[in-house]
């Protein structure tokens, strides 16, 4: 049987992730940028909960509950602010807006999963962040977080719960990054 890796995601419009890819961009000439691996744009996203792989049979009953999930929350306002870091490892920038919203949906999103089968790892408390550069090695990310702390990205409004398909990068290609699909989209509230 075949397995899909998948994650449930809020996707920034084209607007935000245009207004980010502007303040991201002097990012690159900082020293030891080049250290990085930069998130493609394509890449850019709010996990909600990151599922690993899904068995096929699995999928009807994860449909469904993810919609249900999304029917039962309703649209709240978001936007990219600020920036923060996990260890030297991973460079991320914020959310600001509904964020217990955001956080009931990540909960939601995660219960439909366990609900249809889908073995979740362990429950941590949910850190909005939306992924801009990691590295497989410690780096020092704070001239990057402090360049990037006052940003305020333009409002939006969050009104879609996405199923996201993640394809590995193909080993020994350089620069290959994951390559993302959007299976399924559930509009919120209604």
């Amino acid at each position: 049987m075949s397995s899909q890796r998948l994650f449930a995601a809020v996707l920034p419009p084209a607007p935000a992730a245009d207004e980010l890819a502007g303040a991201v961009a002097p990012l690159h000439e900082v020293p030891g940028a080049g250290r990085l691996r930069w998130t493609a744009r394509a890449g850019w996203h709010y996990t909600l909960a990151f599922l690993g792989g899904v068995e096929e049979d699995v999928l009807p009953d994860l449909h469904s509950r993810m919609e249900r999930a999304a029917h039962r929350t309703e649209p709240f306002p978001l936007r990219v602010h600020g920036s923060g870091r996990f260890d030297g490892r991973a460079l991320w920038a914020g959310a600001a807006g509904g964020l217990d919203t955001l956080r009931l949906l990540a909960a939601r999103a995660g219960a439909a999963a366990r609900r249809a089968g889908v073995p979740m790892e362990e429950h941590r408390r949910y850190t909005p962040h939306l992924t801009l550069a990691r590295s497989r090695v410690q780096v020092d990310l704070r001239p990057f977080t402090e360049a990037l702390a006052g940003f305020e990205g333009m409002r939006w409004e969050a009104g879609e719960l996405s199923l996201v398909r993640s394809r590995p990068p193909v080993d020994g290609v350089p620069g290959e990054q994951p390559r993302y699909e959007v299976v399924r989209a559930w509009p919120l509230g209604r």
